[in-house]
């Protein structure tokens, strides 16, 4: 029974050490990766308790901006930016920013910006408040379908994958 907890923890230490990998971001009507938010802004914002709406994301600047990963970045500040181009894949969210349950169910769908958590340090996005009600149930389980999805889907357009059905799960509260 040690041997199976022990491989246990193991394994769910290894799922959240795997990164995901960094392809080019989603990119919206915008023109910038995460519509425009600023993605370094996220880390200084108080998150809410698992359960609870999350505050709203910053806006950035399109006037203050860095490329990554053949995408561009907005930022509020100018010290945000910097940050950023010291270390983009720290700051950039996961899943080239794309909805972290629909990555978990094998699809791959856009990120909402105001929609976001961190988790072990990395920033997560989801697309309703409905589908974060889901995501929220079982965040490390869900993360780890993630990392196991992403691989397989990364390369492909949105388009190519059926988008799942997320109408069943409560919302999150306001």
């Amino acid at each position: 029974m040690k041997n199976f907890a022990l491989a246990l923890a193991t394994a769910a230490v290894t799922a959240f050490a795997v990164p995901a990998f960094a392809g080019e971001q989603y990119i919206d009507g915008t023109g910038f990766a995460v519509s425009g938010y600023d993605v370094v802004a996220y880390r200084g914002l108080p998150q809410s308790a698992v359960g609870t709406a999350q505050q709203a994301g910053v806006k950035g600047n399109a006037a203050i901006t860095a490329d990554y990963n053949g995408s561009t970045f907005a930022f509020s500040t100018e010290a945000n930016r910097d940050a950023f181009e010291k270390n983009p894949a720290y700051y950039a969210p996961q899943y080239d920013g794309h909805c972290a349950y629909g990555v978990s169910k094998g699809g791959k769908v856009p990120g909402n910006p105001n929609l976001w958590r961190i988790v072990d340090d990395k920033l997560f996005l989801n697309i309703t408040k409905n589908v974060v009600g889901f995501w929220e149930e079982d965040i490390p389980g869900n993360i780890d379908l993630a990392q196991n999805n992403w691989p397989g889907i990364e390369g492909k357009d949105a388009s190519e994958n059926k988008i799942p059905d997320f109408t069943s799960a409560a919302p999150i509260k306001n």
